[in-house]
């Protein structure tokens, strides 16, 4: 905009507030200012409890009734989306320059329509460390403020929490709490204030002091005990702790109290927890053969699944096959019928196999967890995933069947084989349709597994079936290569 200069201000200019985070008035008000050509230097910003502008205010201000009229032609300020989102944080900071900082910004904004792209600026640099620490103080609000329930006078309950934010972020945060809890009643209290929620209505109240909070509610010591278990001595970190949590928190938290003694015993823990997380099967001497893998999985009670009341679902085929096929576990039908892949999606794979010139017969078949995960609905069972642990549990059995079975190639059908075989989490999508060499010179190859086929509709279902029978294709072909 073209600066208006037709105004001669004998004196500095005293905006005041109405609270220090009160953006609405500070945005009105700087318009204003602007549209009459006040430079930064003569305004004088201040809000209540001394958290406004220039400390002990100017003698030579004058007061914000008579601030000027601005132009009836003067163009509205240009302000960038930038620059309304990070001054609405700088606004609650604790600074008392922060009115001054925004309005200089919004002042040199005028000529400098792309300054808050300007990373080097001095008060571009500024605007954003305070409202970094605004966002801060917001997120540990959020995270260590802890309530305790107190009888209200008819007998209801009521959660009081006492809170010490360094910035005037109360009322930003009061819809976080209403939202998250809804149904409650409560209060938190703070030097700045106080919010007071009666399941319906958000009033605010006057500062309150900490002698006005409850220290303590039977339900601490629960809050305690989760915390201990929650603690993994094995990722302690003291220094990380301290930045995300620093000291100045801990006397309003229950479970700060355990911290000292959690941190000494760390060592003792976290040796505890290395020899109580040793390899299951670490003394387990490996099967002789495949029939003894059979029987072992139908007692092995290693994980839950295993412990879950189903069937162990034994590998088929020739004892010496040049491809095994892994699978992630036996299905519904599977575990009815004791073998692998019979069900809906062993219907598509044995389909798709025969297409692709692969003979079962050459197969051995298996799947990487051995029993069958499921939620029940009614009478029917939902498949479940495994998670990671439960796979690399059943690893064992998966390496066991590899070592008798000695095949040429491996075809994983699916994310959870593709961990049993590689030990670790892979994306299917990006691995697929190329060979990777195990440790042994076995090579392993990737695809989905025909289960995700049956969830896809129409079009998806299409284009997914082609690439899972080039992938096939593929496999027979290398395995024609390594067996002639």
């Amino acid at each position: 905009m073209k600066p208006f200069r037709d105004m001669r201000l004998p004196h500095a200019w005293l905006v005041t507030l109405a609270a220090p985070d009160d953006f609405d008035g500070w945005r009105d008000q700087a318009r204003r200012l602007v549209q009459c050509d006040v430079p930064p230097d003569r305004v004088v910003w201040e809000a209540p409890h001394g958290a406004g502008g220039s400390a002990g205010g100017d003698l030579f201000a004058q007061g914000d009734r008579r601030l000027p009229v601005p132009p009836a032609e003067a163009p509205q300020p240009r302000v960038s989306r930038q620059f309304l989102q990070i001054a609405q944080s700088v606004i609650l900071h604790s600074d008392s320059k922060r009115f001054d900082l925004l309005y200089r910004l919004l002042w040199r904004l005028q000529s400098r329509p792309r300054l808050m792209e300007d990373a080097a600026d001095a008060d571009v640099g500024q605007a954003d460390r305070l409202a970094r620490q605004v966002r801060r103080d917001i997120h540990k609000m959020r995270a260590f403020l802890r309530f305790r329930v107190v009888e209200e006078e008819d007998g209801a309950e009521r959660y009081v929490a006492w809170f010490e934010p360094e910035h005037h972020i109360l009322r930003a945060n009061a819809g976080f709490f209403v939202r998250r809890f809804t149904t409650m009643r409560w209060s938190i209290l703070t030097p700045q204030g106080t919010l007071n929620w009666d399941g319906e209505t958000l009033q605010e109240g006057p500062p309150a002091e900490r002698a006005d909070a409850p220290s303590g509610d039977p339900t601490e010591d629960l809050w305690r005990r989760y915390y201990a278990s929650i603690f993994n001595p094995a990722r302690l970190k003291i220094g990380a702790m301290l930045k995300e949590m620093p000291r100045k928190y801990w006397k309003n938290m229950p479970e700060a109290t355990l911290i000292p003694e959690l941190v000494a015993t760390a060592q003792a823990r976290e040796a505890t927890m290395v020899e109580s997380g040793k390899p299951v099967f670490q003394d387990q001497e490996r099967p002789v053969n495949l029939k003894q893998i059979a029987k072992d999985i139908e007692a092995c009670r290693r994980c839950p699944i295993g412990c879950n009341g189903t069937s162990a679902v034994a590998g088929e085929g020739p004892s010496h096959a040049p491809l095994m096929i892994v699978g992630e576990q036996p299905g519904d039908v599977e575990e009815q019928q004791g073998r692998p892949f019979v069900g809906p999606a062993g219907q598509v794979l044995r389909s798709h196999l025969e297409q692709a010139g692969i003979d079962l017969g050459d197969a051995w078949l298996t799947n990487a967890v051995k029993h069958f995960k499921f939620v029940p609905r009614g009478k029917r069972r939902l498949h479940q995933s495994p998670t990671a642990k439960e796979i690399d549990i059943c690893r064992w059995w998966v390496e066991s069947e590899r070592l008798l079975v000695r095949p040429r190639l491996i075809l994983a059908l699916g994310a959870s084989a593709a961990r049993s075989l590689l030990g670790r989490t892979v994306s299917v999508q990006k691995e697929r349709s190329r060979p990777h060499v195990l440790d042994d010179g076995t090579e392993l190859w990737l695809t989905t597994h025909p289960s995700y086929l049956l969830r896809l509709q129409d079009d998806a279902r299409a284009g997914e079936e082609q690439r899972f029978a080039e992938d096939l294709r593929a496999v027979a072909a290398r395995l024609k290569e390594l067996t002639s």
